[in-house]
């Protein structure tokens, strides 16, 4: 086949590709929900740790801070900017401290005042009560509050509705200057939103994101004011452009690293188009595979297993580094092919043990490398024979080379010396100091430290709930969850003036049990008493006699009417408030009281415990939720470690040749455990995960050295291939290693050691001594010395 057909049929393939990227970006739905690389929660803390985490009140939370003008300009942006993010229909609410007022009790709830307000518990609506009110009305009247008080009188003579107002205030709200929150200095202007989409919903999260940052500028204009965000959508959006910019001056520079190293190794412009089509072949193939076996793809699967296919590069630089004149691309190829299908078949296995993780995104995971691995391996096999030179130069004439081969041949063969080296990496690990697991999620995170100061002083400021401690109360349903939950705020209230706690807040504050709403209904007067007692009230008053019948048709409507339950809350502010601390579960309902700034755990708990509630610890629940995911893939590991060897037995079948392949490998394994350790590093499941990918990188590596045999030319060009193969992959989780975000740090810092070690092993004990340099005949299969 002549050049430029094969150039043509290279070229035709590269346009497929591309029909076939579209084809898959049409049907495939990406995700950001993290509880898809979750483990199904066992206990209840586990359970609602999950929940919240993904559409819990708290995950939709953003903090904001105005600062860098004047005080009264920033009250005036604060206003501008909750005014705009309230219109926008992706929040839920937005606070800002101007609440106080009438605007906090929603209109269609303003005649249930009276069943929600605590503020007739204990008295009645009498002649007296309603005397001495109206006299306070009249005071009110001459005083600045009279524009606020006037239009309320015709039917809330005794202001139950600022009264409600103020009792769902906050406990621990920030001081109000010129009407809206400041902090403590005075200096910045603070506001709370709550998005209506999760905090792990990628696409909403920006909008809001882009929301806020639209109405600031909007509001500040050129006042030099500075605009604060956080939150976990805030950081998620952060975090995604963070991520989004770092992959592409990484992927800038392993592409140019690419092209560039195959030009250099083999001289030959057709060389990178060569190695990128088998590359291309899999990563379509592992997303074709995700997009049509599951629902939803999350981001990390398809970053994460790009970076995992990167080993699929290996094979078409084996074929042409062992190409020459005198055998055909079929019969290479087909010479290559045992040792190629062991190393996919072993690492295919190792993710296939994914499967029965428990854990989507693991799931996603090993679809997508074993599709990829299989595509681009069939690829190198069938695709890769016709287009390339069949009579390339031969890599085994290189002089230098040769002189490199001949610097290895004189190095030592190791013996004893392995055992030693494992010996001491056994020490280190038994001897190295600081916890051998990381369980804190928190430190995975890639938030900046002045992002997680900002985080943490804003909702101290603002007396946002504690994010790792929550009171749980059960019940078999809603109004009993919040019956529980009502009977705990007297321990609460008890608790904030101790001091063990700055604040709290339940459900049961906006809504009261049906119990509570009915013993306040009975307390309210009959019609007759109630005209009664107001003309009673009226008789030395200069109010006119007519001028309450609104009153009237507002208490008769509340002492009549069915008491108010959850879903009578829809389409008000409270719903956001109310949902998210009433949830309902298969097993009943769950109350969470919220609480902040607490300063004696060991005093609320025993409180909550003796309030029939619960105090959980969400960072216990997180870890256990860690321990057990970290469980599973140790599980599965392990079995991927029996399965590989049986691989590698059954398709070399001599001990000695199993051993020279494994032995690099597992003891690459016990480098890498050392060495992090060494250094003081916590290991967590993505070191976990890269110590497979380390591990099949090894595993290639001495296979390919192993099934050279002692033919010098085999060897040196084996060793140009692996060459070839280390450096790139060395390259690519080298500046992984180089991210400031942690888990792409631990990915690259792994593997990066990983493949040095691999290399290196596989060079000292797989390779068989050099002996004849004679040529088999085409096809045939190359032994080995036993």
């Amino acid at each position: 086949m002549s050049p430029a057909r094969r150039t043509a049929l290279a070229l035709l393939w590269l346009a497929a590709l591309l029909v076939a990227g579209w084809l898959v970006g049409q049907r495939l739905e990406l995700s950001g929900d993290l509880r898809r690389f979750m483990p199904e929660p066992r206990t209840p803390a586990q359970t609602l740790l999950v929940d919240e985490l993904g559409d819990g009140p708290g995950s939709r939370l953003l903090l904001l801070s105005l600062s860098g003008a004047a005080p009264e300009a920033l009250a005036e942006q604060s206003r501008a900017v909750a005014a705009a993010l309230a219109a926008n229909p992706d929040f839920e609410f937005v606070a800002n401290g101007i609440d106080a007022g009438l605007e906090a009790v929603p209109e269609s709830l303003r005649p249930y005042r009276y069943l929600l307000s605590p503020a007739l518990d204990g008295r009645r609506l009498d002649a007296d009560y309603l005397g001495g009110q109206l006299g306070e009305r009249l005071q009110d009247l001459g005083s600045p509050m009279a524009a606020l008080v006037e239009p309320l009188l015709p039917s809330d003579p005794t202001l139950e509705m600022l009264a409600l107002a103020e009792a769902w205030q906050p406990k621990a709200a920030p001081q109000r200057l010129h009407g809206v929150w400041f902090d403590r200095a005075g200096r910045e202007a603070l506001l709370l939103a709550q998005t209506r989409a999760g905090g792990f919903d990628p696409t909403a999260q920006q909008r809001a994101y882009d929301a806020v940052q639209s109405a600031f500028a909007d509001a500040a204009g050129d006042s030099g004011a500075r605009l604060g965000m956080t939150g976990p959508g805030a950081f998620s959006v952060e975090i995604g452009g963070r991520t989004a910019r770092e992959a592409q001056w990484i992927g800038t520079v392993d592409s140019i690293a690419l092209v560039l190293l195959l030009l250099v190794a083999y001289r030959s412009w057709r060389a990178p188009l060569m190695g990128v089509l088998p590359l291309a072949t899999a990563g379509l193939a592992g997303l074709g595979a995700v997009a049509l076996l599951f629902e939803a793809v999350h981001g990390i699967t398809i970053a994460f297993g790009f970076t995992l296919i990167g080993v699929v590069q290996d094979y078409p630089i084996h074929f042409l580094s062992q190409q020459r004149a005198g055998i055909s691309p079929r019969d290479n190829v087909r010479a290559l092919w045992p040792a190629l299908l062991t190393g996919v078949v072993a690492t295919c296995i190792a993710y296939l043990t994914f499967l029965f993780s428990g854990v989507d995104g693991l799931r996603q995971l090993a679809v997508f490398t074993i599709s990829a691995l299989a595509a681009a391996a069939l690829a190198t096999r069938f695709g890769l024979p016709a287009l390339v030179d069949p009579a390339p130069r031969d890599l085994a004439d290189s002089p230098r080379l040769q002189a490199l081969w001949r610097g290895i041949q004189r190095l030592p063969r190791p013996r004893w010396s392995l055992l030693l080296v494992a010996a001491a990496c056994v020490a280190v690990l038994a001897t190295a100091r600081g916890p051998f697991w990381e369980n804190d999620l928190s430190k995975l995170t890639p938030v900046p430290e002045d992002g997680m100061a900002l985080d943490a002083r804003l909702r101290e400021e603002l007396g946002a709930p504690d994010v790792r401690y929550v009171a749980v109360l059960r019940g078999p349903d809603a109004d009993a969850a919040l019956a529980a939950t009502e009977a705990l705020h007297p321990r609460l209230d008890a608790l904030v003036a101790d001091g063990a706690l700055d604040g709290w807040d339940s459900a049961a504050r906006y809504l009261p049990p049906v119990a509570t709403q009915r013993a306040r209904q009975q307390s309210l007067p009959a019609p007759a008493e109630l005209r009664d007692a107001l003309a009673d009230a009226l008789a030395t008053s200069p109010f006119r006699e007519d001028a309450f019948a609104p009153f009237l048709a507002d208490v008769e409507r509340a002492r009549t009417a069915a008491p108010l339950r959850p879903a009578d809350l829809a389409g008000t502010p409270l719903a956001a408030t109310v949902d998210g601390l009433l949830l309902d579960t298969a097993d009943g309902s769950i109350a969470l009281v919220s609480l902040s700034g607490i300063t004696d755990v060991a005093a609320v708990e025993r409180a909550i415990d003796a309030g029939g509630g619960e105090l959980m610890d969400m960072k216990l629940a997180s870890e256990s939720l860690v321990a057990e995911y970290r469980g599973r893939v140790l599980a599965a590991l392990a079995l991927a470690a029996l399965l590989l060897s049986a691989t590698v037995w059954l398709s070399l079948r001599t001990p000695g040749r199993v051993a020279r392949v494994l032995l690099p490998m597992a003891l690459t394994t016990l480098v890498i455990l050392a060495l992090l350790r060494g250094f003081g590093v916590e290991l967590n499941l993505f070191h976990l995960v890269a110590l497979i990918l380390a591990a099949g990188l090894g595993l290639d590596y001495a296979l390919f050295f192993e099934h050279a045999g002692d033919r010098r030319d085999d060897q040196l060009r084996t060793l140009h291939a692996v060459l070839v193969c280390s450096l790139m992959t060395l390259l690519v989780f080298s500046l992984l290693a180089l991210s400031s975000i942690p888990v792409l740090r631990a990915i690259g810092s792994t593997v990066a050691i990983g493949v040095a070690c691999n290399f290196v092993l596989a060079l000292l004990v797989s390779r068989h001594d050099a002996g004849s340099t004679a040529e088999l005949p085409a096809g045939a299969k190359p032994g080995a010395l036993e």
